[in-house]
């Protein structure tokens, strides 16, 4: 690698999504100073996902006064440890994907890929929510559920890189069945999904309810998602209370038993869900600090997310920093 990345003081972080690329320049403080994005080109395979992060990261470049120390990728699948290729990004439908060396052939910059919830945790545990902390998971609740751990100071990888997947954590045994194939899954339960599912059901099962959930998707059940059902919820629906309670407590049981396991400092939440629910965090910590063993309750705080939509390529720039110390 060139001479002149030790001295550099910014790093690129890419949030690569299903959905959009965003790509920012990311400082040593974690401050971003310019950042780019645009649609992903799903459609267009891994050749035109991978152009596109190469034009976006060539913006950057090109508007910066200096050349970039490295790049970090965070991805929504698994990372292979010992290659660093994308084993499996559902949402990009990508399987064993050398994303980091093809990129760093182009680009001529060390390139790390990670998980795209744990860049965000350690964007969260370095410069936003969980500074400070020694011992922090943070959980993202949205249309799935995952999920980063930093224990003493370092990212929990486990053995074969997928720790952190919270969200497939049973928690009712004989639940309903998750994505994943097995039942019972937290995100089976709190997913955006899964209130979407419960909401529909119950509608189905309780014909002639009067919910505003019903009126907000026009009268339609397969209209009706978990946007509608937080919305009426917000609006103080009954039926929609009953099912957001069921979240919240599902939520707490999921977290206690986090809580027991690791006895983080700091429990950050974001994500679409607490983002439009934010008061169920401390109607989660109070009962989370309830069932939880109270040796473990001591430190625990549980907070929301503080850099919200940032924490992806913030996280993916820090991390990228911390493996390329020295070149």
């Amino acid at each position: 690698m060139n001479s002149f990345m030790s001295k550099s003081n910014w790093s690129i972080g890419i949030d690569l999504g299903g959905t959009k690329i965003k790509a920012a320049h990311v400082d040593k403080e974690g401050t971003i100073q310019n950042e780019a994005e645009e649609k992903t080109d799903v459609s267009g395979g891994v050749e035109a996902v991978q152009s596109q992060i190469e034009k976006l990261a060539n913006k950057l470049i090109d508007d910066a006064s200096t050349p970039p120390r490295s790049l970090g990728i965070g991805v929504a699948g698994q990372i292979d440890k010992a290659t660093g290729a994308v084993s499996y990004a559902p949402n990009l439908d990508w399987h064993d994907v050398p994303l980091d060396a093809a990129l760093e052939e182009t680009l001529n910059i060390p390139v790390t890929v990670l998980n795209d919830v744990r860049a965000a945790a350690w964007g969260e545990w370095l410069h936003g929510a969980g500074r400070g902390c020694r011992d922090m998971i943070c959980i993202f609740v949205g249309t799935g559920v995952g999920g980063g751990i930093v224990s003493e100071s370092h990212m929990v990888e486990g053995g074969s890189n997928t720790a952190g997947e919270v969200g497939h954590m049973t928690v009712l045994l004989d639940g309903p069945k998750c994505h994943c194939g097995n039942r019972g899954c937290l995100e089976a339960l709190i997913g955006s999904w899964a209130i979407q599912r419960d909401a529909r059901q119950m509608l189905q099962n309780e014909s002639g309810t009067k919910t505003k959930v019903l009126s907000l998707a026009g009268g339609d059940i397969e209209n009706v998602t978990a946007e509608t059902v937080i919305k009426a919820y917000n609006k103080d629906d009954a039926f929609a209370a009953k099912i957001i309670n069921k979240v919240a407590h599902a939520l707490a049981g999921g977290l206690t038993g986090l809580v027991n396991a690791f006895n983080p400092e700091k429990i950050i939440l974001g994500g679409g869900v607490i983002e439009h629910l934010p008061h169920l965090i401390p109607d989660v910590e109070n009962e989370v600090k309830r069932k939880a063993l109270k040796a473990a309750t001591k430190p625990l705080e549980i907070v929301p997310v503080q850099l919200q939509d940032d924490s992806g390529v913030i996280g993916a720039a820090a991390y990228t920093f911390k493996m390329h110390k020295e070149m």
